[in-house]
């Protein structure tokens, strides 16, 4: 490996169609756009058209990771997946973030990122060996679970190997097909069935490099710090590192962590060892959620069924949280008579069950019957049956089709960050949702809690630009807070960081206000440039930028488009179960409930016009300007747009 301090050094291109495999070096993208997100959208912008639909061999599938991978406590081993996306609605650029191993395994291969083009003719699989790279035929994987065709890979070729695969649903083309990695890290947004669409049906890679730090000493004091700021008593100190620390028993199922690669300490994974001694695990994230409270309600008993839901959802290769909307959808469509057992071939009177939610996953992913139509996503599906179906998809469908979550009707920043994305961006909502969580616990036990009003209030100001963004009450800073978590997220995202772990909000030390100077002081470590917090959120308002000027150049009309459900404006809020009562702080830290509050248009509006101009984009249509995206060192792009008519 010969790159700069951080990088692998180059970006690995493959196109399927002419078996080309080729290489660039990674210096002609991190300088402006240090990695992650921000080469994967550079690179998409020079190379996909606004015409081209997510399953066209044009389109590109582009694995990425960013220069903290490799380096051990920095929780910086996850990469993503970026391309023209068919979960999205309308189809869209978009991404998924994913974890576990395979990434480091990429970029211990020798490349920072992989680029994948055209569509090969026949089924196969790509072997990459640190500088052996094969198109390879996978005419006997092709029909195979996502897990089947992963542990095969890996019983051929060793267990160092990382595989990431599609499973019958990605070979299928179900718009929400995921991708299934090592430690079943799982990406959605519909990739898996971009895979599918080019007959890709693995990678498998396996390298023996290492990347270097420009300054190790100065890394090791970091990485001190960092344990200092996530310090949670000595007990948890010794088990970093210790992935198949047990850490549990439940309902006679033991549990226990298994880490990503070089995590900084944060309990990333479950596995499960059910009663019958099958090992399974599953992300501590959303998909989890699905398995432990959606599914299990409908059970009068605990069982293990629940568990192995989830785990059909993953083998199949569909996105579980896009069964989660669906099977709302399909209720609703049920008790209005739209949909029956009979005419969908599914027992929708048995939801919940072990026999429905086998069917119901089965059907979708191999597109058998009544499948077919669910295959397309929930709006598209809705749209096939009709207005009636459509008025049922109702107050809680994001654009990627999952369920809404840290609402705007609680958090009124919160209606720019879904309101600016292709899908839910989890890590943005994560930012003050996670902070609020902590404080929900403080007003109803404080002596269990140290996040205060006063604290939350203090965290405000440093983070997110003033005091006014705790208060829940008022639309006022909440225009700054929103830009400001934007440029953080958007360089966490190139560098690429562990959204558990990032950024570090609150401590349980000194006056607990955490240190958002960190992530720059690691990456400074790392690469030897001196750059400081304001320096690496300039490189996150530039990818953001730049990420809005593809959705532009794909049909997104500025102000127009920049909208969230038509509910949130005249549904009152219900509280949930993670908060009840909906508590939020208002004005001087009270506790209020925001229990039957809805999204006030005047005032959303009025909050979109403050953070157009806070941007120094055309307050009157949401547009960017051609001067602002020059000041941004996005030349290119200024060009571009402003010879459409599409930035002022």
């Amino acid at each position: 490996m010969t790159g700069q301090y951080g990088y692998a050094g180059e970006i690995l291109r493959v196109d399927l169609s002419s078996g080309k495999i080729s290489s660039e070096p990674t210096t002609q993208y991190a300088g402006r756009f240090l990695g992650g997100r921000g080469i994967a959208a550079k690179i998409y912008w020079d190379e996909v058209p606004a015409s081209v639909r997510a399953f066209d061999p044009e389109n590109r599938m582009i694995f990425v990771t960013g220069p903290l991978a490799g380096f051990s406590g920095l929780s910086g081993s996850r990469w993503q997946v970026c391309g023209k996306a068919p979960a999205m609605y309308p189809e869209e650029f978009s991404y998924c973030n994913l974890g576990g191993r395979w990434g480091w395994q990429l970029k211990s291969a020798g490349y920072d990122a992989l680029v994948i083009a055209g569509k090969s003719e026949k089924p196969v699989y790509l072997f990459i060996q640190d500088d052996l790279v094969e198109i390879r035929d996978a005419s006997t994987l092709w029909g195979k679970s996502t897990v089947e065709t992963r542990e095969t890979l890996k019983d051929a070729f060793g267990s160092n190997f990382a595989v990431v695969a599609c499973g019958p649903a990605g070979e299928n083309l179900v718009s929400y097909a995921i991708l299934l990695a090592d430690n079943d890290a799982s990406g959605s947004s519909g990739f898996g069935a971009v895979m599918g669409s080019k007959n890709l049906k693995a990678i498998a890679v396996r390298g023996n490099g290492k990347v270097n730090a420009a300054n190790p000493e100065r890394l090791a004091e970091v990485k001190k710090y960092v344990r200092k700021l996530l310090w949670k008593g000595p007990d948890y100190q010794k088990e970093i590192g210790k992935p198949e620390a047990h850490i549990e028993v439940v309902s006679g199922q033991k549990t226990k962590l298994d880490l990503c690669l070089g995590c900084a300490g944060f309990d990333g994974r479950i596995i499960v060892e059910s009663r019958d001694g099958t090992k399974k695990g599953k992300s501590l994230c959303g998909s989890s959620l699905f398995y432990l409270d959606k599914v299990n309600k409908y059970y009068s008993e605990p069982t293990e069924t629940t568990f192995y839901v989830n785990r059909l959802c993953d083998e199949y290769g569909v996105d579980a949280l896009a069964v989660e909307s669906m099977m709302k959808w399909l209720s609703r469509c049920r008790h209005t008579g739209i949909l029956t057992d009979e005419n969908t071939g599914i027992p929708l009177s048995k939801v919940g069950s072990w026999e429905y939610m086998e069917a119901l996953v089965r059907k979708m992913a191999l597109r058998e019957g009544f499948g077919d139509v669910l295959a397309q996503g929930i709006q598209r599906a809705a749209a096939t049956l009709g207005p009636k179906a459509e008025e049922l998809v109702g107050d809680y469908i994001s654009k990627a089709g999952h369920l809404l979550s840290y609402c705007p009707r609680t958090f009124p920043a919160h209606g720019l960050l879904y309101a600016m994305e292709p899908r839910q961006a989890v890590n943005q909502l994560h930012e003050m949702g996670l902070v609020l969580f902590q404080w929900v616990n403080w007003a109803n036990n404080p002596e269990y809690s140290y996040l205060s009003s006063e604290v939350f209030r203090k965290i405000a100001a440093r983070f997110w630009g003033s005091e006014l963004a705790a208060d829940f009450s008022t639309y006022d800073g909440k225009a700054l807070a929103a830009a400001a978590i934007q440029n953080r997220e958007y360089a966490k995202e190139c560098l690429i960081l562990c959204d558990f772990t990032w950024p570090v909000t609150h401590t349980m030390e000194g006056d607990h206000i955490g240190d958002p100077s960190i992530d720059s002081k690691m990456l400074a470590a790392v690469t030897g440039h001196d750059i400081d917090e304001r320096g690496l959120y300039r490189i996150g308002e530039r990818v953001f930028n730049l990420q809005r000027a593809i959705h532009i150049r794909e049909g997104h009309k500025g102000r127009e488009s920049d909208m969230i459900p038509e509910a949130l404006f005249t549904t009152p809020l219900k509280g949930n179960e993670m908060n009840p009562k909906a508590q939020a702080p208002g004005k001087d830290g009270a506790i209020t409930s925001r229990v039957g509050m809805v999204v006030d248009r005047a005032e959303f509006e009025r909050m979109k016009s403050e953070y157009y101009q806070l941007r120094g984009w055309d307050v009157a249509s949401g547009l960017q300007t051609v001067k602002r995206l020059e000041e941004l060192e996005l030349p290119e792009v200024a060009r571009e747009l402003g010879q459409k008519g599409l930035a002022l």
